[in-house]
């Protein structure tokens, strides 16, 4: 397969009418130098979509395009703000069916839905370039005549500027340019892109997980439940992207908020209905297993690789080859079953069942009572299962005592977490105090499996003795580092065990 490029691009476009004559940029003190016109271009753009539009609803466009320096097939992705959009750009191998390079990054948002052609523009582009008053370029200006057709059929006609920084420029850098057109009559334009114009009203309706609503305690516990539900199903499919494109801490992400939801259905289970609570859990369950081996072999090198660095010498050299080659032998395996269950049947079905789940989620009778009466006493039974692991921990005890005691601490935090948008600062400050937990009893975990694995590698065959050494000193070293985790933990835990992060848990109480 060819390998994608990827184009960061930094645009703003502006609406015009018919007659709007482009004014004069340059020689107006602001900055702008000249203009030098290109020659026109006629370009042809098939775009195409799911039936429901669900790409132009998450503000993508997937585009084959012919007529412009550029031809291929585009796939622009939202970024971090309106005026910035990656561009990933693929050349014309493929005439009717997009390649599936492409379909493959957005299976997350179409769900393995077809992806049909849903419009074409043909647009009469009169480009410019415009320099900055030093000579260097500042930006591309092009005037669009754009004619939308829809199964065949002409149906619309506009005109619209676009404004694209060019390279090593930023959004504010066009601000002079955008000015000078607004001064001259032109609009900012309200349009994400030309095909989300085309297709109408359709293709600015929410995505199908709208934005989580605010939630007051008076209200049913169901409503907090079904936000809780949104924010946490809208990351995941968010964080499906960034996995798919080989974005740095995505498999993080998406894993945090397969295990926050997961959760949640466990701690709110006497809200919810049993047997579809206990179906999506099993799933999420499923697909974190699928990313865990991937997140934890980079977590688990990367603290191998930092203990050895603080050697400094020739063994620890000799034992980072080792921890190199033998966990990255590993590497491709973990990525390639992320890829594989990311693509299956079974991963599909799961998107849907969130995507149903944030719209119409399934609550018991309980979840009718207001959220001030519901939500609290399940917290406070999740601090108590959380207080009685604590109480049977020992500093010299088994790791997997203290791996337990972790997972019932993730549990409270993301309770705690789930109550903030409700009980507001009350529920924060009791998460803030159960992260100091969660942070050490990570911490904990993570040393205890790089000592465990540095052991395991320094009794490998074929290990020499210089790397086998070096991975019994880094083996005694997070051994240490559990027992002072430990230490720590004892000093922090009355603290955050204050009664007095949990009053606002009274029965009923609303801060």
């Amino acid at each position: 397969m060819t390998e994608p490029r990827v184009h960061r691009e930094i645009e703003r476009k502006l609406d015009v009418p018919a007659r709007f004559r482009l004014p004069s940029l340059s020689g107006a003190g602001n900055g702008i130098g000249e203009v030098h016109r290109q020659p026109t271009l006629r370009l042809t753009a098939a775009y195409y979509d799911t039936a429901d539009l669900r790409l132009a609803r998450h503000r993508i466009t997937l585009r084959r395009r012919t007529g412009g320096g550029d031809d291929g097939w585009h796939l622009k992705l939202p970024h971090v703000d309106e005026a910035t959009r990656d561009e990933v750009q693929l050349p014309l191998r493929t005439r009717d069916a997009p390649p599936v390079e492409l379909t493959t990054l957005v299976l997350g948002i179409t769900r393995g839905a077809p992806l049909l052609a849903v419009a074409t523009l043909r647009t009469e582009r009169r480009p410019s370039l415009v320099f900055d008053e030093h000579g260097r370029a500042l930006a591309e200006l092009t005037d669009d005549r754009v004619s939308v057709s829809i199964d065949g059929t002409a149906k619309s006609h506009f005109r619209e500027l676009e404004v694209e920084a060019a390279d090593g420029r930023t959004a504010d850098d066009l601000q002079p340019v955008i000015a000078a057109l607004v001064a001259a009559g032109a609009v900012e334009s309200g349009f994400a892109s030309k095909a989300v114009r085309a297709l109408g009203p359709r293709a600015v309706e929410p995505p199908d997980v709208a934005a989580a609503r605010s939630v007051h305690p008076r209200e049913p516990a169901a409503d907090a439940l079904q936000a809780l539900i949104t924010r946490h199903v809208s990351s995941f499919i968010a964080s499906d992207l960034g996995v798919r494109r080989g974005l740095p801490d995505a498999v993080h992400q998406m894993r945090v908020s397969a295990r926050r939801l997961r959760s949640a259905l466990k701690v709110f289970a006497p809200l919810m209905s049993a047997e579809w609570a206990d179906a999506l859990r099993e799933e999420l369950a499923w697909v974190a297993g699928e990313l865990g081996a991937s997140r934890d072999r980079e977590v688990l090198e990367t603290r191998l690789l930092a203990g050895l660095a603080t050697m400094d010498d020739k063994s620890a050299r000799s034992a980072e080859a080792v921890v190199r080659r033998e966990l990255g032998a590993h590497e491709q395996q973990a990525t390639s079953q992320v890829d594989t269950a990311m693509c299956s049947a079974r991963y599909l079905a799961l998107l849907d069942a969130l995507v149903e789940a944030a719209r119409t989620p399934q609550f018991s009778p309980a979840a009718a009572a207001p959220a001030a009466e519901a939500l609290p006493p399940l917290m406070r039974a999740t601090w108590k299962r959380l207080a009685r692991e604590v109480r049977a921990l020992h500093k010299h005890g088994h790791d997997d005592a203290w791996h337990s005691a972790r997972i019932r601490a993730k549990h409270a935090r993301y309770a705690a977490d789930a109550l903030a948008p409700v009980f507001g600062k009350p529920a924060r400050k009791l998460a803030g105090q159960l992260a100091r937990v969660t942070e050490l009893l990570g911490t904990h975990q993570d040393a205890a499996i790089a000592a465990d694995t540095a052991r395991t590698l320094a009794a490998a065959k074929g290990v020499g003795g210089r790397a086998g050494y070096a991975l019994g000193q880094l083996h005694d070293a997070q051994r240490a580092e559990v027992q002072r985790v430990r230490g720590q933990f004892v000093k922090v835990w009355p603290k955050v065990a204050n009664p007095r992060w949990r009053r606002w848990l009274r029965a009923g109480a609303t801060p």
